[in-house]
């Protein structure tokens, strides 16, 4: 039995409670270690509440039919997000039959949301279930609220646009402006997913990834996605631990493009030396791609 899976069916793992799931705690034995602490809490506190309640978009994730994740951004005034309790997010923003995600944004679906403020670089997640939800909005049972560290977020301003009609094109593969838009690249979404594996606290996630402009390498249709030094949670490793299936989303922030992405993942614990900086890398075999233009209704630009 290989290292992964003997970690995976619990022999090197601690049976004690954990607020992180079997793939999250065997991702980070493989990574020599989790976090000292993880206030992960089951409720969100009120300065989330007000925080979400404050930004003009946020980015999803949930599953598709097949179980394969799928990104997607959500966008409306501020305000468009609220919180009438700490279990619960109301989120009142129109969805287009283009958007990959849309049709699976339904009731009983498992959804990870992340709320980023480019300018202050503040980030939290909150993660749980549709409880019901229509076209024009959702409502989400939260099951997880957490907060992430401003590492590798690019400081930015955002500003109102208009919104186009939103068609989807299919790409058979990475063409000549997806591949131009992931090398100017500095940021990026990556949504995952527990696949039924992990039990109550598993469910779909997304988190950002960031680095220097052309930090993703991508040679023919793989990409290569460097890991940095971060919280330890692991919770994108270790759902890709149990379902190595994931969705990545490139928003062209200057004029408010979406490249959607799904591909196969293979985890590379020690990468080479080329690679600086980084602690570990996704290898990424993209099979499905989308380009939506000019559907986000912001524009950002750099902070100095």
């Amino acid at each position: 039995m290989s290292d992964t899976a003997t970690i995976l069916h619990g022999t090197s793992l601690p049976r004690a409670e954990s607020v992180f799931h079997p793939g999250e705690r065997a991702a980070q034995a493989l990574a020599g270690g989790g976090p000292r602490t993880a206030p992960i809490r089951d409720t969100m506190p009120d300065q989330h509440r007000l925080f979400f309640a404050q930004l003009p978009f946020l980015l999803a994730a949930t599953t598709d039919a097949a179980g394969w994740p799928v990104a997607t951004i959500l966008s409306g005034a501020p305000g468009f997000v609220s919180s009438p309790d700490p279990a619960t997010l109301d989120i009142a923003a129109l969805r287009d039959a283009g958007d990959p995600a849309a049709a699976h944004l339904a009731p009983g679906a498992e959804i990870g949301l992340l709320g980023l403020d480019f300018a202050t670089r503040r980030r939290n997640r909150a993660n749980g279930v549709i409880a019901n939800g229509d076209r024009r909005g959702l409502r989400v049972a939260v099951r997880q609220s957490f907060g992430n560290c401003p590492k590798y977020i690019r400081p930015r301003q955002w500003e109102t646009a208009s919104r186009a009609p939103g068609e989807v094109e299919h790409l058979a593969g990475i063409d000549r402006d997806a591949r131009r838009q992931i090398a100017d690249a500095d940021t990026f979404f990556l949504a995952t997913a527990s696949g039924g594996g992990a039990g109550p606290r598993g469910g779909a996630d997304i988190s950002h990834r960031g680095g220097p402009a052309g930090f993703v390498r991508l040679t023919g249709d793989v990409l290569e996605v460097p890991d940095y030094r971060g919280n330890r949670y692991f919770n994108s490793f270790g759902n890709l631990l149990l379902d190595p299936r994931a969705a990545l989303l490139f928003l062209d922030f200057a004029s408010g493009t979406v490249l959607h992405l799904q591909g196969d993942v293979e985890i590379v614990w020690n990468p080479t030396a080329d690679m600086a900086g980084a602690e570990r890398m996704l290898r990424v075999r993209i099979v499905s791609a989308w380009h939506r233009r000019e559907v986000v209704p912001l524009r950002w630009h750099d902070l100095a």
